[in-house]
């Protein structure tokens, strides 16, 4: 079953549209700077960050309204721009790890603003043959840009008639219904997730999902292939490796929830980020024939341009001379950045091998994550890909080859040397971020019949905006919580979970204590997944098991997990309904249109939720109801969602019906 491409075709872009324009620049910084230090403040406060491209997408319609002669491929660079920026705050993964390590007391302002933007822009080069051999080239879903693409076309008013005031009101009604239900949930009135630990024989596991309508939505975009591999993954580990990792530790007065939490956290996640790694591998080596093909079809397209043939609009991405040239040239930058970060430290007598073997790795490994978390991002989306997973195999190996380099050491030298090596990974984190939503917003262009080099320009100015943005935010965090961990830190220090858990495996490496056993069988695991997945394509015209899905199922919490196949079969059951109207294509996307919609409501919500959280300092600013609520809670959420859900379908089902009948008539 492969997965399902929930696109429509490309628009043809009549001619004189306002595209790249200082009105949507300066929009799109401002909304820049409002993402950006929300997203920075989430992701410290409880590890989470949200995709900004549709909230972008929207905000940017209902200003651009106001002015003359506004397009949907001006309002597709707004959206550019600002995700870009509010993208890159996944950074906060990675350098605040070097505050809690004691190595840095704060965050200089331009050491830090040239990690973001120098690993950004790599990010953005990377992506650019990439866009041919995963987004033009490819069948992957693609849900965040596709969901985007369907929210600037339904607000678009020279795309207007009857079916796009119906895809605007599906759209609507599926934001209403997602950004209610998260109010009720914010109020404590309804859960958030639901879940319940148990025995399994001398162990433990536990079953539960985020109620979120939102991941509903994904899982109606990505397909049931994505679907049921990402439940192969989950039941790997929590049917399989959370039962026997927690074999004879219950008991002793332990809660078995936190038991069982604690165990999937410490063990399980590694031997998932073991899996994705092979998956990785495999999934680069798979696509690396598209990608050189890319290059060669870029390159063939900058010889034809100055040669003065007429190349498509739609085809034009930023000469592949550039690419190149502004991607050896940004080496020059961050090695100097590596450089600097040696000295006065122990490291200063080896920097020079340590900083050539950097630029390299840099170089390499850019290319390798900017692939991997491209494909991911078409895979699931921007939202739900596992980036800290990247950030994890990124740390390991990183620390990996600066341990044979200059060896391991001890005292105040395996601390230089740890620090060092989240500078490096910060600096890959940086190229993974971008291109894990870079790529997204390339959907977007290439639906909404945008011009490539222009959106990678935008892209550009964003990773700016997004740079300049971060180290003041960066610092006010520090300086009113502190991180967890960290010397001096307080009882109100933001816990920053990712960091801590990035510097403690690379703590491991070059000190020792990492359990090489446990990503050695989630290796093994991902190697049989691989060729699962080789036999049922080569048997089989039907079935696949892509095995990045199943590495993210075993990764990712079950809460994340387990909704996304549930919309992925809600998606199947509806699309097959569809199948059997008079004119089926249009059924299907009013379907794809309500996802959309379920997707835009929580993400403008949870802008504005993080907006008062950071206002406040309160993580719960809204509840009304205490702890003893909830009981009620729980049986209340899941009434109240599947009753949102069901209704939301059914409405759609019978607008669907009733366009048939007015084409009928007609």
């Amino acid at each position: 079953m492969p997965a399902r491409t929930p696109t429509s075709p490309t628009v043809p872009r009549p001619p004189g549209l306002r595209e790249l324009t200082m009105r949507g620049v300066i929009i799109g910084g401002i909304i820049t700077l409002v993402f950006t230090a929300a997203n920075v403040y989430l992701g410290l406060k409880v590890g989470l960050t949200f995709a900004t491209s549709i909230p972008a997408a929207v905000i940017s319609m209902a200003v651009l309204r106001f002015f003359k002669n506004h397009s949907i491929v001006e309002n597709n660079i707004v959206q550019t721009i600002a995700s870009a920026a509010g993208t890159l705050s996944a950074i906060i993964f990675v350098l605040p790890g070097l505050v809690m390590l004691g190595y840095w007391t704060g965050f200089p302002y331009w050491t830090t603003a040239s990690v973001c933007f120098f690993g950004g822009v790599l990010g953005v080069m990377y992506s650019i043959p990439l866009r041919r051999a995963l987004v033009t080239g490819s069948d992957l879903p693609y849900p965040e840009g596709v969901a985007a693409a369907e929210v600037l076309r339904a607000g678009d008013s020279t795309e207007g008639a009857e079916e796009n005031k119906r895809g605007l009101n599906v759209i609507t009604a599926g934001a209403i219904g997602s950004a209610g239900y998260l109010l009720l949930a914010k109020l404590k009135l309804v859960t958030e997730s639901v879940g319940k630990a148990f025995r399994v024989g001398s162990g433990g596991t536990m079953i539960g999902s985020s109620l979120s309508l939102a991941l509903i939505g994904v899982g109606h975009l990505v397909g049931i292939a994505v679907g049921l591999a990402m439940v192969v993954g989950l039941v790997i580990s929590w049917g399989v490796l959370l039962p026997m990792r927690t074999s004879g530790m219950i008991g002793g007065g332990q809660e078995l929830a936190d038991v069982v939490e604690t165990v999937f956290k410490n063990d399980v996640r590694l031997i998932g980020a073991g899996a994705m790694g092979v998956a990785a591998v495999w999934t680069l080596l798979k696509i690396i024939g598209p990608i050189l093909t890319g290059i060669k079809d870029a390159l063939a397209s900058t010889n034809a341009r100055a040669a003065g043939q007429e190349v498509d609009i739609t085809e034009r991405d930023l000469s592949i001379k550039v690419v190149a040239g502004v991607t050896l040239a940004s080496m020059l930058p961050i090695g100097a950045l590596l450089w600097l970060f040696t000295r006065g430290t122990p490291l200063e007598g080896n920097s020079a091998g340590l900083v050539i073997t950097s630029i390299l790795y840099v170089l390499l490994v850019g290319l390798f994550v900017a692939s991997v978390c491209g494909y991911m991002a078409g895979l699931i989306g921007a939202s739900n890909s596992p980036i800290s997973g990247v950030g994890i195999i990124v740390a390991v190996t990183a620390a990996l080859l600066i341990k044979a380099v200059h060896g391991a050491g001890t005292g105040d030298m395996t601390e230089a040397l740890v620090a060092y090596t989240l500078f490096t990974t910060a600096v890959v984190f940086g190229v993974a971020t971008i291109s894990n939503d870079n790529l997204q917003d390339l959907k977007t262009g290439q639906l909404v019949g945008a011009t490539p080099w222009k959106q990678q320009v935008a892209l550009v100015i964003g990773v700016a905006f997004g740079s300049l943005a971060i180290p003041p935010i960066l610092q006010v965090m520090n300086t009113s919580f502190g991180f967890a961990g960290a010397p001096g830190a307080g009882k109100d220090a933001l816990a920053a979970p990712q960091a801590s858990l990035i510097s403690t495996l690379a703590k491991g490496v070059l000190g020792g204590g990492l359990d090489w056993g446990l990503i050695g069988l989630g290796a093994m695991i991902g190697a049989v997944v691989v060729l699962v997945d080789e036999v049922l394509r080569r048997t089989t015209r039907r079935y696949a098991l892509p095995p990045l899905a199943v590495g993210m199922g075993m990764y990712l919490p079950i809460d994340l997990t387990l909704m996304i196949p549930t919309g992925a079969v809600l998606g199947l059951l509806y699309d097959r309904w569809a199948g059997r109207r008079a004119n089926p294509e249009s059924a299907k996307r009013l379907g794809v249109l309500l996802a959309t919609g379920l997707i835009v409501g929580e993400s403008l919500f949870g802008v504005f939720f993080a907006g008062l959280v950071a206002a406040t300092g309160d993580e719960a600013p809204l509840a009304v109801m205490g702890d003893g609520f909830t009981g009620i809670a729980d049986v209340a959420g899941i009434v109240v969602f599947a009753g949102i859900l069901l209704g939301l379908y059914s409405w759609v089902r019978r607008l669907a019906a009733a366009a048939d009948g007015v084409r009928a008539r007609a």
